[in-house]
């Protein structure tokens, strides 16, 4: 292989593996922010250092370990990808990696990814061995399933949840589970919308769900799904155990309704909704809504501890 054929061959690796999408692994972070935003003594702040060390460790063992699940998915998906808009530029279904390449760096990332996971936190080796199976199920099989296939998402983005608390060892708020199982269907269900809506009648040449997948169905989907987020993130201010008990955390629900109303506006009159990753990353008045929230949530959890 000439120097030029292994360099393109390593960008087209790089590019498969998605590393814009290793934005959705920042969930692991959640645990965390929630359990070290507190600390205040010098002691604390050692203290905090060093977890954050380690779920930084963890977060980049996910990166690897989602990586290897977009490279299977490509592959699986070339021939679907080459009618589709702009995924028929994805390398593997370009013809630029071949899928041999592919597979066998997928192979890797996914068995030193969870071999590292093992050496830093067996339990956390576990989960990410269940969200390793279950995205190997959804890419071969649960794909093909309407709404299951949302679902399997979802349990994803939990379970991404759950390995930054088992990393740190750690309890987090049940409700703080369900607000980000929610927040992923609400996700999976809008992606689903724009990508029937712009792929019009060759939609069961890209998936074969958005053959069975309407708008309206969708929409009523995000219609019941959007509103139970928001409901959830509510009650979770007033009742979780680790926040403040004058229920000070409630001043945050303007930026999480401003987020969801924000999102459905891009996802309706943008149609932004199929690349949920590209919206976080690219939008102002989103991304200034998060590190609001963050500033804010941070100083209530400080000054109320």
């Amino acid at each position: 292989m000439s120097r030029a054929g292994g360099w393109d061959i390593a960008k087209a690796l790089l590019t498969s593996m998605r590393p814009r999408q290793w934005a959705k692994n920042l969930i692991i972070y959640f645990a965390f922010f929630f359990t070290v935003s507190q600390a205040w003594s010098l002691e604390e702040l050692n203290e905090a250092a060093r977890l954050f060390a380690r779920i930084t460790l963890a977060f980049a063992l996910f990166c690897l370990i989602t990586s290897a699940v977009y490279l299977l998915n490509d592959v699986l998906d070339a021939e679907r990808d080459r009618h589709h808009p702009w995924k028929r530029h994805r390398p593997i279904a370009a013809g630029v990696l071949p899928p041999s390449i592919a597979l066998g760096m997928a192979a890797a990332l996914g068995a030193g990814g969870l071999a590292l996971a093992f050496a830093l936190e067996p339990v956390f080796a576990l989960v990410a061995l269940i969200y390793l199976a279950t995205m190997v199920a959804y890419s071969t099989l649960l794909k093909r399933v309407i709404i299951v296939d949302i679902l399997a998402i979802s349990a994803g983005f939990v379970l991404r949840a759950a390995a930054g608390a088992v990393v740190l060892d750690v309890s987090i708020s049940p409700w703080l589970y369900v607000c980000t199982s929610l927040g992923a269907l609400f996700l999976g269900f809008s992606k689903r919308l724009n990508e029937v809506v712009l792929a019009e009648e060759g939609g069961s040449l890209q998936r074969e769900t958005l053959e069975e997948y309407t708008p309206r169905f969708l929409e009523q989907l995000i219609a019941l799904v959007a509103p139970a987020t928001l409901i959830s993130y509510i009650l979770y201010t007033f009742t979780a155990e680790n926040l403040p008990d004058n229920n000070a955390m409630m001043l945050t629900i303007p930026f999480v309704m401003y987020g969801l109303f924000r999102y459905l506006y891009l996802v309706h009159h943008k149609s932004l909704g199929e690349s949920p990753e590209e919206i976080l990353l690219t939008d102002v008045p989103l991304i200034v809504d998060i590190v609001l929230w963050l500033v804010s949530a941070s100083a209530i959890l400080l000054v109320f501890r």
